[in-house]
């Protein structure tokens, strides 16, 4: 039984040994021409292509080849053209070396015929090592000798070459063999008592928020509202209230807003002396919260209206109410608060918030007051 699984196994192994279609190899190296070409020793340039799609050991390869030569005994020099059609046999692979030898028939032509060198076939044959750098890259390194019938002489050219060989167009592998089993003969059946499987215990998501218990880091989260990946309720809004204590959850960016999550609304209320726009220290306190009021809620604009009692004429009041919103105003820009989210203006005496009859009642209408919009 070991045998026959042993055969299957290296059946498959040889059978993927060579896993792509195509090979082609940029090749340069070295030619030595035998004595009666004439012919200094020179380089050679080219490349060879060889196809594996045909299931056969020996796979096809085309090599064209071309150098320059100087002739030895006389002067200028000749352009070589070298094709060959080759038989590629792959010897056994070795720690990603592979070693394979060649032989084929090719056709030379030459540019300039001196000391009787002529066009001619050529038989070739070959040995190299390709040597893996990477998945479909190898280094690829041969040894050629060309043998042409020239003139009534047998000629030759030995070549060195060496080049990378890239592989590509993969092949589709074959089903594996099927190893029938060969039954071995039953000594005595040994009933082995069943194993009841362990349960598993379901996970639990205590809180319905999505998030697993052995993951949530907020376990007791109030159900209905969104949560992050942690587990925990999230500030919708960006409100720094999180959403299940967020009365308006809705709030737009720029609002300073309570505990509930939603816009606080600050007042400006300011009383005068008779016939004056001063503000006592009283009032500049309360100015200043108000200006920091306005620069945590930047959604808001504020419009200041001025206001007085009835003392003096409509005109001189209509005055004095639009000077006393002037002051409120310059002091809040002052203490950085945008101008062009602040208006003023005046009332005069045509509000009044009480009698003008009494004293109590004048010193309430000479006011500032302060409304927000946004």
């Amino acid at each position: 039984m070991k045998k026959l699984a042993l055969s299957a196994l290296l059946a498959a192994t040889l059978v993927s040994a060579s896993d792509y279609n195509y090979e082609i190899s940029p090749m340069v190296g070295y030619a030595f021409p035998s004595d009666g070409q004439e012919l200094k020793d020179h380089g050679v340039y080219g490349a060879e292509m060889q196809y594996n799609g045909f299931e056969s050991a020996i796979k096809p390869e085309l090599s064209l080849l071309y150098s320059n030569p100087d002739f030895k005994n006389g002067p200028g020099d000749t352009d070589i053209f070298r094709s060959a059609l080759n038989g590629v046999y792959n010897l056994q692979k070795s720690n990603n070396i592979t070693p394979f030898v060649k032989m084929g028939l090719g056709y030379e032509t030459m540019s300039d015929h001196q000391y009787d060198n002529h066009n001619s076939l050529f038989a070739d044959a070959g040995v190299g090592v390709k040597i893996a750098l990477a998945e479909q890259i190898a280094l690829k390194l041969e040894a050629i000798d060309m043998v042409k019938f020239n003139h009534f002489n047998w000629d030759n050219n030995v070549l060195l070459l060496a080049g990378l060989n890239f592989a590509f167009g993969e092949k589709a592998q074959p089903a594996a063999p099927i190893v029938a089993a060969v039954a071995a003969p039953v000594v005595a059946a040994v009933v082995a008592p069943a194993v009841k499987p362990v349960p598993v215990a379901a996970p639990k998501d205590s809180d319905k928020d999505g998030i697993f218990d052995e993951k949530d880091q907020c376990p007791s989260s109030p159900a209905g509202f969104a949560v992050d990946a942690k587990g925990c309720n999230i500030d919708s809004d960006k409100d720094i209230v999180l959403d299940p204590a967020d009365k308006c959850p809705n709030t737009p960016a720029g609002f300073k807003v309570d505990a509930d999550g939603c816009p606080i609304k600050a007042t400006l209320h300011l009383n005068f002396a008779t016939n004056s726009n001063k503000i006592d220290a009283e009032g500049n306190a309360k100015v200043s919260a108000f200006a920091n009021f306005m620069k945590d809620s930047t959604a808001y604009k504020a419009s200041i209206v001025g206001h007085t009692d009835s003392t003096a004429s409509d005109k001189y009041n209509q005055q004095l109410s639009e000077k006393r919103a002037d002051m409120v105003k310059a002091m809040l820009v002052e203490q950085g608060v945008a101008a062009d989210r602040l208006s003023a203006s005046g009332k005069g005496e045509s509000t009044p918030v009480a009698s003008n009859k009494t004293k109590e009642g004048r010193a309430e209408n000479r006011r500032i007051e302060v409304e927000l919009t946004h």
